[in-house]
């Protein structure tokens, strides 16, 4: 079973799924790639215990405060490969950003192979099912390219913002499926 609730962000309307007391999904409104993570039987229920502790945390991060998220229960679903990439992001330093060439190295190294795609892993960060709090907005492409937010760069520009980090040298791309 499957419960929703929302919250009302700086970024605009966000929807919070839950299944078995954990945090399944969040997405901001008219975000790519989300509503279809949760079962066709989903019943608002705004407060339950889950969505209570992830507006407080939704609250205080929004405010400026630097959190972790190991103050909530998530229980993102993805293939291995996703699933590992969104524990990299996990650890993505509050106020920091990294590229997605940097994850594919780490990826490369726990599986022992050669090289990874940073193409691949730029897919399963597009793919995080609980953005904001799993940090994909920390992320971002080669030379300062800021690229790959499923929720639109400009969402992207604030939450690098309410993190403190200067984006002004950071390159917005003329084209491309994340604008």
């Amino acid at each position: 079973m499957f419960y929703s609730a929302t919250y009302s962000s700086p970024l605009g309307k966000i929807t919070l799924a839950s299944q078995n007391y954990q945090l399944v999904a969040l997405w901001i409104e008219g975000q790519q790639h989300f509503g279809s993570i949760v079962a066709d039987k989903v019943i608002v229920k705004q407060n339950l215990p889950v969505f209570n502790l992830t507006k407080r945390w939704l609250d205080h991060y929004f405010a400026g405060k630097k959190m972790t998220i190991e103050q909530l229960p998530l229980g993102p679903k993805g293939t291995p490969f996703r699933e590992k990439v969104w524990e990299l992001l996990c650890k993505i330093p509050y106020g920091q950003v990294v590229t997605y060439g940097d994850i594919a190295k780490q990826i490369a190294l726990q599986y022992n192979l050669p090289k990874m795609s940073s193409q691949a892993v730029g897919g399963a960060v597009g793919h995080n099912p609980i953005s904001i709090i799993i940090p994909c907005h920390r992320v971002i492409g080669a030379n300062g390219n800021l690229t790959g937010y499923a929720g639109g760069i400009d969402k992207k520009i604030k939450l690098l913002q309410i993190e403190g980090i200067d984006t002004s040298n950071l390159v917005i791309p003329k084209k491309g499926t994340a604008l």
